[in-house]
Order: C-alpha cells, then sequence, then structure tokens
C-alpha cells in the first residue's frame, strides 16, 4: 500500500510528491523516514528526538506530577513539551485583535521556522474499517511509573466496523502499536473519552451495537466493562458527549436522544425524536451558569425542560448536527445547525437569525456537522462545512468565503482545522470519500493532499500531539481498501516543527474548553466562545495554558 503527500507550491497550482511511505502487512507500521530536525521550532529540543520519532515526554518527565513538568523551563523560554495543566489560558486580552471577552486567553508567541510543512507519515494502521472520529486520550501506562498521567504517550482511540458489529481499538500514539481491542460496539457511533467517575482513570463511552435502541456502554480504560445502562437511546449514527451540566461534579452523558447520569441511569430522552443521527453538544445558551444539551431545533435544560424549539428546523428523517460560537458583536453565543433542509444561524434563544436552503451545487440533504475557527485571520471566527459536493467556508452572514469540490454524496462528514505554523493562517483539513484535503484557511488553495476511501459516516480527521514531542499530528481513518489506503494514518511534519496542540482529542463535538487535557471533565465549563471561539478544532499550549493564534502581520 502506497500514500503520496503532495505539496502544492505558492498557489501555483503545480503539485509536486514530497514523501511516500509504504505499508506492510503487519497490523500496526511505525514508519519515520525523516532524520533529525535541525531547523525545528524554539518550542521543542530537537536533540531529545530520535529518527523514529520518539516523543521527549518520558525522557523529560519523571515526575508523574504534571505541574512540575508542565511548568519546566518554560519562565525562561526553555524548551521540552508544554502541558495544557491548568484547564484554561490567561487572562489578558487578544490585543491584536481589539477584543477582550471574559476569560479570553493570552495570544501565542511560537511561530514554525519558514517552510516548515513538510509532511510525512508517521505511521500507520491496518486491517479494520472505521467510519468515526478518531479520538486521542491518554489510556495506558507507558512510562511503567504506576499511573497513567500526562507523563505517559497519547492513545488514538478508533472504532472498528461498519455495522453493529464493532469494536473499540487503543493504539499507541508514537507507534501505533495495538494496546488492546474489546467490546461489541456500534461501528457508526462516535465514542467519548472522559473520567466520568472521578477515579483518575479515562472510560470510553459507546453504543452496545445492537441497532435500533441502543443501550450505552462504559469500558473502563483497560477495556473492562464497568456499565451498561438499562434504558437504550435512539439514533443509530451519532456521537456521545460528556459534560457537567448541573456544575454538581458528576458528569452527565448525551448519547442520542437521552442523557444518563455517570452510572447509566436514563434521567431524560427528548420526546418525539426519530433522527437516525445527531450529535449534540453542551452550551450555557442563557448565560446561568449551567449548561444546556443542544441538538439543532432544540436544546433542553439539565432537567429535561425545553430551554427552546424551533420546529422548522427539524429534519423529517435522518438528523441534524450542531456547533456553536459567537458570529456577532454580543457576548451571547450563537447555533450553528446543519440539517437536511439546509443551514441556519441561530441566536442563542433558539430564534433563527439567518438561514439559507442546501446550495443548489451541493449535497442530498445530509446533516452537516461543520467547524468553527477563523480560517482567514481577521479576528472573526466563520465556519466550514460540507454540503455534499463542496466544502465551504461561510462568514456570519452566511455568505462565502471560498469554496473547493470534494466527493462527498451524503454530506455527513466534516473537518477541522489548525495553525500547524503558528502564523496566524490556520489550515482547514477536510476528509472526503478519496481524498484527506489541507487546505490554505484564507482562499481553500490545496496546502497537502493524500489518499483516503471512505463510503464516510460521520468521521473527520483530528489534530493533537499523539506522541508527546511536542509538535503536532494529524490522524485520518479510512473504511475501504481502494485506493490501499491504511486503515488509521498518522502523518507529521519530517522535522516535528509543527506547532504543538493539545494532547486530547476526546469526542464529536470537542471544542477545548468541554475537557481538562487529563480526561478530566471540567466541573464549571468555560464558554468556548468566550475564549478562542472555535469548534471541533484543537488548540495550542504555552505556559501550561491554551493561547490564541497570531493574526498575521499586515
Amino acid at each position: 500500500m502506497r500514500i503520496a503527500v503532495l505539496l502544492a507550491l505558492g498557489g501555483c497550482g503545480q503539485d509536486i510528491k514530497v514523501g511516500e511511505q509504504f505499508g506492510t502487512d503487519a497490523p500496526a507500521t511505525s514508519t519515520p523516514s525523516g532524520t533529525e530536525g535541525s531547523g525545528s521550532q524554539d518550542s521543542q529540543d530537537p536533540s531529545s528526538q530520535s529518527a523514529s520519532g520518539e516523543g521527549v515526554g518520558d525522557q523529560e518527565s519523571s515526575s508523574s506530577d504534571p505541574d512540575s513538568t508542565a511548568t519546566s523551563g518554560e519562565a525562561e523560554g526553555g524548551t521540552g513539551v508544554r502541558f495544557d495543566i491548568h484547564g484554561e489560558g490567561g487572562s489578558g486580552p487578544s490585543a491584536a485583535c481589539g477584543m477582550f471577552l471574559p476569560g479570553d486567553v493570552e495570544e501565542c508567541t511560537k511561530r514554525a521556522p519558514p517552510d516548515s510543512f513538510e509532511p510525512e507519515v508517521q505511521w500507520s494502521y491496518d486491517g479494520i474499517d472505521s467510519i468515526v472520529t478518531p479520538l486521542v486520550g491518554n489510556l495506558t501506562d507507558d512510562n511503567g511509573d504506576g499511573t497513567i498521567d500526562l507523563t505517559d504517550t497519547p492513545d488514538v482511540v478508533i472504532v472498528s466496523g461498519v455495522g453493529d458489529e464493532g469494536m473499540v481499538h487503543v493504539l499507541d500514539g508514537q507507534t501505533g502499536a495495538l494496546h488492546a481491542e474489546f467490546g461489541q460496539v456500534s461501528g457508526s457511533i462516535t465514542p467519548a473519552l472522559g473520567d466520568i467517575d472521578g477515579d483518575g482513570f479515562v472510560e470510553i463511552l459507546t453504543g452496545s451495537g445492537k441497532g435500533g435502541a441502543t443501550p450505552l456502554h462504559a469500558y473502563e480504560h483497560d477495556g473492562t466493562l464497568k456499565w451498561a445502562s438499562q434504558e437504550a437511546f435512539n439514533g443509530p449514527v451519532g456521537a456521545i458527549a460528556l459534560a457537567d451540566l448541573d456544575n454538581d461534579g458528576d458528569v452527565e452523558i448525551v448519547a442520542g436522544d437521552s442523557l444518563y447520569d455517570h452510572t447509566g441511569k436514563r434521567l431524560w430522552a427528548v420526546p418525539g425524536y426519530e433522527f437516525i443521527a445527531t450529535a449534540a453538544t453542551a452550551a450555557d445558551l442563557d448565560g446561568d451558569g449551567d449548561l444546556e444539551v443542544v441538538f439543532g431545533d432544540r436544546a433542553f435544560h439539565h432537567d429535561g425542560t425545553i430551554a427552546y424549539d424551533n420546529p422548522p428546523l427539524r429534519p423529517a428523517f435522518f438528523g441534524i448536527f450542531v456547533q456553536v460560537g459567537n458570529f456577532d458583536a454580543d457576548i451571547d453565543p450563537e447555533i450553528v445547525v446543519g440539517h437536511g433542509g439546509g443551514i441556519a444561524m441561530l441566536e442563542h434563544d433558539g430564534s433563527t437569525k439567518v438561514s439559507i436552503p442546501v446550495p443548489a451545487n451541493g449535497g442530498k440533504g445530509g446533516i452537516f456537522p461543520g467547524t468553527v475557527h477563523d480560517f482567514d485571520g481577521d479576528c472573526v471566527s466563520e465556519f466550514a462545512l460540507s454540503t455534499g459536493t463542496f466544502y465551504t467556508v461561510y462568514e456570519p452572514d452566511l455568505t462565502i468565503r471560498w469554496t473547493v469540490a470534494v466527493a462527498d454524496k451524503s454530506g455527513t462528514a466534516s473537518g477541522t482545522a489548525f495553525d500547524f505554523l503558528g502564523d496566524g493562517i490556520p489550515e482547514a483539513i477536510y476528509a472526503d470519500e478519496q481524498t484527506m484535503f489541507v487546505y490554505n484557511g484564507i482562499d481553500g488553495n490545496v496546502f497537502m493532499q493524500t489518499a483516503r476511501g471512505s463510503g464516510t459516516g460521520i468521521e473527520y480527521p483530528t489534530v493533537a500531539d499523539v506522541d508527546n514531542d511536542g509538535a503536532a499530528e494529524i490522524i485520518v481513518v479510512s473504511n475501504r481498501t481502494p485506493p490501499d489506503s491504511p486503515s488509521v494514518v498518522v502523518v507529521k511534519d519530517r522535522d516535528e516543527r509543527w506547532i504543538q496542540p493539545r494532547r486530547i482529542w476526546n469526542q464529536h463535538t470537542y471544542h477545548v474548553t468541554n475537557v481538562n487535557e487529563d480526561g478530566t471533565i471540567p466541573q464549571f465549563e468555560q464558554p468556548n466562545w468566550h475564549t478562542l471561539n472555535t469548534f471541533r478544532t484543537n488548540s495550542q499550549i504555552e505556559s501550561g495554558g491554551v493561547c490564541r493564534p497570531i493574526p498575521p502581520e499586515g
């Protein structure tokens, strides 16, 4: 099997092959072909990394206390891996953007050297099919100190299967080696990772794989079944989400149409729910301090009472996906809803702010999960989503920033974004049925592409520091053998110069403030639209917290 990574030069429209990786018949293949980088960014020490891409986390972090690791050398501009240990960033305004919001974070200071986008495959894993989003978290004790914490190598969690007979697979983030596989789970439901009971270990929450009405299952970090719910949820395709909705220190679990407590007891279910697919999120829509569960057409308070209802958005058949951000001058969030009939932006009270039908040149009436990010470095967040045959970045008024042709008949696949170079212009990442693309955030020019194969469920590529080396990697899955694409591929920069993101991606509706980097769920979740104003993207880390990318000069 072969994966060719292509890089477009300066918008000239000419692709050149800058790296090839060859898989083997082994289940997991570590494929390091680069040499130690002499031009690594100042946020990491290239001398502490080998040509095999070995992470520096265990070498530099003998203490099991993440606080001591995260701050090591950082005050004096030292090197090494930084951890998001505080669960929030600084308290200063984003001066270059001329704004200040409650909980706003400091601006980032790290930048990669020029010409630092030389992607290659770090490792691949083969032999299974996957159509759900790859997740990242710490589930294994890699350094043998008897604890599982931020000094261990993160793990990549994927689900195999495209029906009711799936399994959870836990892969080593550095090499792709299989740590564990377990369960009979739904291959169409993206799990959630998080410490739901305060025992210090991350659990895996997913559907049992029996189809239709689906019991919720919780697995321990080692794959042991923790519990199975007595009452099933509706929604055979979708995603699990975790949040402490009522700020009582206990985690609630959103699955399909239902809300569960951390023991698997169902608390309530959405009346009249008949969707096939959904990925709800939690957000404090009304500013009262606790969280609502947002389905898109409806939102509910933590006790199951209605927060808003917008019946015209209710799809007749497939489903509805949401993303939350701030798209105007007030401090309240807006909800972007992708549904079978089109795209709508709602005010925080659920009233429709602006809407458009499915573009005439777009998709087949899918559900359109999206990404919120400042794609063009103008200090205003846009959102991006696929409507089937086009992937489009929309301005807050739903006018188009840029659009590119893609191949995703259903429009159910999503994307993400990350500023790999730290230059204030993020790269947009999207994977359709044939290719994973990396685009320039300003104009949509193709920056990189790599072959993959998928019928597309609701999966999308994710970005995290999967090997604890202080640099970003991209994770993408496939579920078809043509064009000879492995089941999981992790892509890195050849010399590990990409900016460092967090080491976690715990659920489909990930938005940074929904989970701490150690996998614990915040008792009081900070509104993401008051900090980074992103959704389904990861953040850069500096000085023990997340930071806001620097706007580009000029």
